[in-house]
């Protein structure tokens, strides 16, 4: 059996608005470029050796109909002024033969910053306890050009993508965050 291990990932998000929910959905992905393809939702492992690319580089090699593996971060409001982000977030551990973690995260009332932060946390934590490091907030910093330090010899990279958007009278409001694993 051939096995599936993505080489390639890429982040990507959108917004729609529209009176129903799944057509607010579908213009939330097509924004984001991905409504072409057949979604499959995977767990949150960022695999081994694994290269993140640009958005445009990754949606070059897929093809309109394919399969496609991804975490994705979905979040819909029909509430009129109701902000609501969708942030997904990626912790790469130093060895890249260590598998890493992306986290997805849905909020209410935050900014796009806010959303990416917490985002990039859960994927650091989760990537750190798997090291056996204790997390704790306030010896968990974080560092210029996308790092944590998660102790004095360790730092863990890190990279997040969000997309908000505030709820209209009468209109579902979605917002989507993905990351794709290109195969």
């Amino acid at each position: 059996m051939d096995v599936i291990l993505p080489k390639q990932v890429f982040l990507t998000r959108g917004h729609g608005q529209h009176r129903e929910k799944l057509v607010s959905f579908e213009l939330a992905l097509r924004e984001a470029g991905i409504s072409p393809f057949n979604l499959v939702r995977v767990s949150s492992i960022f695999p081994p050796h694994c290269q993140l690319i640009s958005r445009a580089s990754g949606l070059k090699q897929l093809r309109a109909g394919q399969i496609v593996f991804l975490v994705m971060s979905e979040n819909s409001t029909d509430e009129a002024h109701r902000l609501i982000s969708s942030a997904i977030g990626l912790a790469i551990p130093e060895d890249p033969d260590q598998y890493g973690y992306l986290a997805e995260h849905e909020g209410f009332g935050e900014t796009e910053k806010e959303a990416s932060l917490r985002a990039e946390e859960l994927a650091a934590e989760m990537l750190a306890t798997k090291l056996g490091q204790d997390y704790s907030p306030k010896n968990f910093k974080r560092g210029k050009n996308n790092y944590y330090s998660l102790n004095d010899r360790l730092t863990v990279q890190t990279r997040s993508l969000s997309q908000i958007a505030t709820g209209s009278k009468g209109l579902w409001t979605t917002t989507v965050a993905a990351a794709v694993l290109v195969t």
